[in-house]
């Protein structure tokens, strides 16, 4: 009877939290839709809503089809790119069990900034080499933190610690080349690395729209496991996890939705790091939701490249700045709170 009443106690309370996790993201997914509806529209050569529906009618003239064609792969690519972050953010916080840690903090951005800058040195150019050689450096500093972490295992607070030492070490390296390197690479890899949308065209926007698709498959049975890994390592073996296996697959798809970004857009911070804390704060859920974390993310993402475009003058700074300055006054708030407990 006891088991009975605590199985009948606990319905509503997971109801409720499956319903409150529904309308936050409903809200998230409402609030989505109107940043990019601002992000066509503000300014002087914005679209109306009688433009959309022209062109979602095919009756557009050729000046709304110019407009929406600059306009809207910007847009779109903050909704895509700002998922992947959020996404890539909840894995490495649930495999870390740790709010800071996030792929800008244990170096994955660092290592895609020196993947770019050896391109650069070698005489490459270009969004396919500089897109490579952000995947191979962010994949290669993965493997090192990832093994420099290792033992007996991979304990969140190590690997937290280990990245950290790893990004100190490439952001010397990347500073050492903004030092030597000729003016043009300099100010080539500086650009890059500020993070940006600008310039976004539709070829890189569906490259990385069709991984992050592929990957997003996975999503439904690796959400599963970082519930069960939520419980513990012990508790999680118990019901079945191979819980070295799932930490693995966890790190190489957040490297991997990292990786995708950071190539075409440049090391945006403070989404990964913020998104998935939002997300459960809001939710008031127990674990990381990998649902709620993309929604954060993409509205993040999309309100910051509309305050950088539109609401800072005519200077319009990359986005990376933008998230940059919120991440930091997110850090100080996050850490008075931990220090507070």
């Amino acid at each position: 009877m006891t088991a009975t009443t605590r199985t009948v106690a606990l319905g509503p309370a997971a109801m409720r939290f499956t319903w409150r996790a529904v309308v936050v993201n409903s809200l998230l997914a409402a609030m989505l839709v109107a940043t990019v509806l601002l992000a066509l529209g503000l300014g002087r050569s914005g679209l109306s809503l009688s433009d959309m529906a022209a062109l979602a009618t095919g009756d557009a003239t050729s000046r709304q089809q110019l407009i929406f064609s600059w306009r809207a792969p910007r847009a779109l690519a903050a909704i895509v790119f700002g998922a992947c972050l959020g996404v890539s953010g909840a894995l490495f916080q649930a495999l870390t069990r740790n709010a800071l840690g996030s792929p800008d903090v244990i170096g994955l951005n660092s290592g895609a900034y020196t993947g770019v800058i050896v391109v650069l040195m070698v005489g490459g150019s270009g969004f396919a080499q500089l897109a490579l050689g952000a995947v191979a450096g962010c994949t290669v500093a993965a493997l090192a933190i990832f093994f420099l972490a290792y033992k007996h295992g991979m304990a969140g607070f190590r690997l937290i610690v280990v990245g950290i030492a790893v990004s100190a070490v490439l952001t010397s390296f990347n500073h050492w080349f903004s030092v030597q390197a000729d003016l043009d690479e300099a100010r080539e890899a500086a650009i890059w690395g500020a993070g940006t949308l600008a310039d976004m065209t539709w070829e890189p926007l569906a490259v990385t729209t069709l991984v992050a698709a592929l990957l997003a498959l996975l999503l439904p049975a690796l959400s599963y496991r970082v519930r069960q890994l939520d419980l513990g390592d012990d508790t999680a073996a118990a019901l079945g996890v191979d819980v070295e296996r799932t930490k693995l697959v966890m790190v190489l798809v957040g490297v991997v939705f990292t990786a995708i970004v950071t190539a075409v857009a440049g090391p945006i911070a403070f989404i990964a790091l913020a998104a998935p804390q939002i997300a459960k704060r809001m939710t008031r859920s127990p674990a990381l939701s990998l649902v709620g974390s993309a929604l954060v993310g993409a509205t993040l993402l999309a309100a910051a490249d509309v305050i950088a475009v539109h609401l800072l003058g005519e200077a319009r700074p990359p986005v990376g700045v933008v998230t940059v300055t919120l991440g930091g006054l997110y850090l100080v708030w996050l850490l008075v709170r931990e220090t507070a407990k």
